[in-house]
């Protein structure tokens, strides 16, 4: 296999691919690299050499469900299709009796994981999303709950006047069990505040994901990509990632977001093509040697192109979801009504030549399929 990846390139190119083969952990610069010069058959086969070095043949998925309490945000970031104030027509937020009907409609469904965030309030408290967590605690003690991006918990947290520390303790107290990776978009502060001025940035990102891990809960991570953004900007926003994972271990997956353009005030852009997908997906896999998945969200990015980067290095997924989020298909993404059930996951892992295992939250085997 090496032999073949290697013919055929020469110089710097040959040099780095050489050390991603070997589990070399590769320079920002290396990377850029990579990502200019390597064509896209190469980027392939070595993020799917290191895939297989991490986890062999398996392809990871969940039974999950989401729970979004209301689309109402105090943030309205340019490239967001979901954000709505009080007053529009569009706009939801759910009572607690409407968040628990959403949990029962599980109820005797062997789902593992349940996965609750929205928009920013302006006028919920901590508390609030505590008793949340705590009344879906007690209808389903037997699942996962993943709630609240670092930007809905920077706002929660400092509204009570809390430290990051105290507030995702007192989280946890009520139930919380790990939490998502949303609200990273691009950690580079220029382009960050042209995208998405008000909300939390990269550094308070980091810094709540950090307590979070220093507390024994896990999280994922993510990075908006397919925007203004440059290669070189996606890499510094891995990197700063890649040195949280060094320091905490507590990041499960890595999950690349791409940008739709429908319905926000960045449509002018366009979208990239799947072949920047692709090339996207095989990049993270190689640079992020630290962490033990990638992850493909299908719902936003859709299911046939979640299938093709099971060859680009990404060994997870997500899950069932049940026509239960709403974020993607307000942005124009295939998967308008997102739903899959466990034979549908199964068969499109074993089409693509792997092992489909069903996971729990962190990514304990609860079924080999």
């Amino acid at each position: 296999m090496t032999e073949l990846i290697l013919k055929n390139i020469t110089g710097d190119l040959a040099r780095i691919a050489t050390a991603a083969i070997e589990g070399r952990r590769l320079t920002p610069d290396e990377a850029l690299t990579l990502y200019n010069d390597a064509d896209l058959s190469l980027m392939g086969l070595l993020a799917t050499t290191v895939k297989r070095r991490k986890s062999g043949d398996a392809v990871f998925f969940n039974r999950n469900f989401h729970i979004e309490p209301t689309n109402i945000c105090v943030y309205n970031c340019r490239f967001c299709s979901y954000h709505k104030h009080e007053s529009d027509p569009d706009s939801w937020e759910l009572s607690e009796s409407e968040i628990l009907d959403i949990v029962r409609r599980f109820d005797g469904v062997p789902v593992t994981e349940v996965h609750i965030t929205g928009g920013v309030h302006p006028e919920r408290d901590i508390h609030y999303y505590g008793r949340i967590i705590a009344a879906v605690r007690r209808l389903r003690p037997d699942i996962s709950i993943k709630a609240f991006s670092a930007v809905e918990l920077e706002y929660m947290i400092k509204k009570a006047g809390m430290t990051y520390t105290e507030g995702i303790s007192l989280l946890r107290e009520y139930g919380l069990d790990s939490i998502p990776g949303g609200g990273a978009e691009i950690f580079d502060p220029v382009l960050r505040r042209r995208i998405c001025r008000e909300k939390a940035d990269a550094d308070t990102y980091l810094a709540i994901h950090e307590a979070a891990h220093k507390l024994g809960l896990s999280s994922n991570a993510t990075m908006l990509y397919g925007h203004a953004e440059s290669p070189a900007q996606r890499i510094d926003h891995m990197l700063r990632l890649r040195d949280l994972q060094d320091r905490t271990g507590g990041f499960n997956a890595f999950i690349p977001l791409k940008f739709r353009r429908e319905n926000n005030r960045m449509s002018e852009l366009g979208e990239v093509p799947v072949t920047e997908d692709m090339r996207n997906y095989a990049l993270s896999r190689i640079f992020l040697d630290n962490f033990s998945h990638i992850k493909a969200y299908w719902p936003a990015i859709g299911k046939n192109s979640a299938l093709m980067s099971l060859a680009f290095g990404t060994d997870d997924l997500d899950g069932t979801i049940d026509d239960t989020t709403r974020i993607y298909s307000m942005a124009g993404s295939e998967e308008s009504r997102p739903s899959l059930s466990t034979t549908e996951l199964v068969a499109m892992i074993r089409s693509a030549g792997f092992r489909p295992v069903e996971r729990d939250t962190n990514y304990r085997t609860v079924r080999e399929w």
